[in-house]
């Protein structure tokens, strides 16, 4: 998606800074009022927090008290300058480690993330009545996909990539589009509705970037909130199952969930170092061999896939695509809120590796990444790509904060992609140990929400009301599904997008109660002059 660098600033400042005004402040957000306005001394008396560190390269993750870097004890990293800041002048996020290292860095993301694709296509297949050949093509595309856009975002390309530690996946509620698509216009429409999309993307994003002015840290801070809370349930379902579905809260399932959470906080608790920032990726291994033991790896994900060596995908499965804007136009709104969710994922990356970013540029350059791989998924049957936010609690966790991480996860699952051993052997883990896993992971995205709503003047009363409102709009799908099965399909699928209605509600609400009503009060107490008349 393109947006040309702005020639001047946007009306109002954006909740992270960029190369200019320089600030001892490693975090720029810190600076910022709900509103978008900046303080007038950000460490002033009535700020609580101590003053900042003077040397912005050598800021490391928040705390949850927001003083400072997390010390290398609090992350389990070795003790050197490279953890908890910069090392030779290179920040900790573009700094190079040991191959070996990185790579198993980068197999742990993997791990913990790649039953999103596998349960994205198997979703799809069950839903479309795909053949086992077709599954497989699409398989092996999404894995390939997901790492190449992984790579984009992790490296950058041009304006293509923010340069941040990022991982792709398909799934969710563009998944979710893309079937309605399919089934109401068919596959070849679905397709051409991806390609649409990615092109509608990289048109509308140089008007959005003028909008990021309205994202303080209040709106995105409630956004992260409440993508949080839906992805800790999302990994809650994989453990438990739908409700109402046969074999709903098997306690078989529920215990290798539990289990495979309590080997990752036990793996964290006694461990140090280097065992301990890959605590996620041992606990979901130590999940697998308890599955194993008690027999809950039965080998259909191994079937499912097939057993050829090799996968390649195929270009353009379904055959040519066709394009029909109505069709589109569901797909096309949700990736409005598509560019929301970005902006504050990239925020908040920033903020887990402590690197200053300059949201007009770096923003619009997640969201091109987003939509160049989205255009090349669809020639290859895929639904939209999108930046996931699992990473950004695995980086959270660790504190291993290495953009070059996420590329091997990257060169990872290009491997998977390709390889159908590797697809088989990912494939048979259960889905109750990848919940477990990813329980963990999601529940830190949420406090990572937490920590910039602490930073966004929650005791002003305006900025609770904005803050309270959004969350409870936000959170009403995601807590009561169904709520909305009375509306339309187009319109349902808007607004069960907790992450949409809730960003959407703080946008304006932020809007409505920091920029409006200070101008219209103002005018309405300011005495009118004879000019005035």
């Amino acid at each position: 998606m393109s947006s040309p660098r702005q020639n001047r600033p946007p009306a109002g400042p954006v909740p992270t800074s960029g190369p200019a005004p320089r600030s001892p402040e490693p975090h720029a957000v810190r600076t910022a009022r709900p509103d978008g306005r900046p303080r007038a001394d950000a460490d002033s008396p009535n700020d609580p927090r101590p003053p900042s560190d003077p040397s912005p390269s050598d800021a490391g993750p928040l705390t949850p008290s927001d003083a400072g870097p997390l010390t290398p004890s609090d992350v389990g990293a070795p003790s050197p300058a490279g953890e908890a800041g910069s090392r030779g002048g290179v920040h900790p996020v573009d700094e190079a480690r040991p191959l070996g290292r990185i790579l198993l860095f980068g197999i742990q993301h993997v791990l913990v993330m790649a039953a999103t694709p596998i349960s994205a296509i198997f979703l799809m297949s069950a839903t479309l009545g795909l053949g086992t050949g077709l599954t497989v093509d699409l398989l092996s595309a999404a894995f390939v996909l997901s790492g190449v856009g992984s790579l984009v975002q992790s490296l950058g390309v041009w304006k293509f990539g923010p340069r941040l530690p990022f991982v792709m996946l398909p799934g969710g509620a563009p998944l979710i589009l893309f079937l309605a698509i399919a089934e109401q216009h068919g596959l070849r429409t679905a397709t051409g509705a991806v390609i649409l999309t990615a092109v509608f993307t990289f048109v509308v994003l140089p008007l959005f970037s003028r909008l990021l002015a309205y994202f303080p840290a209040l709106v995105i801070g409630t956004m992260i909130v409440i993508v949080g809370v839906n992805l800790v349930k999302v990994g809650a379902v994989l453990v438990t199952g739908q409700p109402g579905s046969p074999g709903f809260a098997d306690p078989g399932n529920l215990g290798l969930g539990l289990a495979t959470i309590g080997f990752t906080v036990a793996f964290y608790l006694f461990f140090t170092g280097v065992l301990r920032q890959l605590a996620v990726m041992l606990g979901l291994l130590a999940g697998a061999v308890l599955a194993a033991a008690t027999g809950a790896i039965d080998g259909a994900g191994a079937d499912a896939v097939g057993g050829g060596l090799v996968n390649l995908p195929h270009l353009m499965p379904f055959g040519p695509p066709e394009f029909n804007l109505v069709a589109a136009l569901p797909l096309m709104l949700y990736t409005l809120a598509s560019m929301a969710e970005a902006t504050g994922q990239t925020v908040i990356n920033a903020e887990a590796v402590g690197k200053r970013i300059d949201t007009r540029t770096d923003v619009p350059r997640t969201v091109r990444g987003d939509a160049l791989t989205s255009l090349f998924g669809g020639f290859f049957g895929l639904p939209l790509m999108v930046t996931s936010g699992e990473n950004i609690g695995i980086v959270r966790v660790t504190g291993v904060r290495s953009r070059f991480v996420t590329a091997a996860a990257g060169v990872v699952l290009i491997a998977i992609g390709v390889l159908a051993p590797v697809t088989r052997a990912i494939s048979v883990i259960p889905t109750p140990v990848v919940g477990g896993t990813a329980m963990v992971v999601f529940g830190v995205i949420t406090v990572l929400g937490v920590q910039m709503l602490g930073r966004s003047d929650l005791d002003r009363h305006t900025s609770t009301f904005v803050c309270a409102v959004a969350l409870a709009l936000g959170l009403l799908p995601i807590l009561v599904p169904g709520v909305y099965g009375g509306f339309p399909p187009n319109v349902r699928i808007l607004l069960e997008s907790g992450v949409a209605v809730g960003t959407f509600t703080a946008v304006v609400l932020n809007i409505l109660f920091h920029h409006v009503r200070p101008g219209v009060v103002a005018r309405l107490t300011t005495p009118r002059t004879e000019s005035d008349r």
